[in-house]
């Protein structure tokens, strides 16, 4: 029998209400992926940035990985998930 780790992860009250965002910007070097998530308002010229996360080449397309099982779990349960026509800048992102 493989020896079983157990992995627990500790959510603060603060990180649990999460930050939304409905744009995020990703660039990379050779060795990171960077990830800005910020929200956008209706009105406004500016995004404000509300996290930013530095991840591994591997980590990264591990990520995208899990986000495609995960839509494509959601989708079977709820439906297609539409997308209207791109608003992002060029470079990545979501709006």
């Amino acid at each position: 029998m493989a020896n079983e780790h157990k992995l627990e992860f500790e959510l603060t009250p603060e990180v649990a209400q999460g930050q939304y965002a409905n744009l995020a910007i990703i660039a990379h070097s050779s060795s990171e992926f960077i990830l800005d998530f910020a929200a956008m308002l209706p009105g406004m010229s500016k995004a404000k940035v509300k996290s930013r996360v530095v991840l591994t080449p591997e980590h990264a397309k591990r990520l995208m990985l899990s986000l495609q099982e995960n839509i494509s779990r959601y989708e079977n349960n709820f439906g297609t998930i539409t997308l209207n026509a791109p608003k992002a800048p060029s470079g990545g992102g979501f709006a």
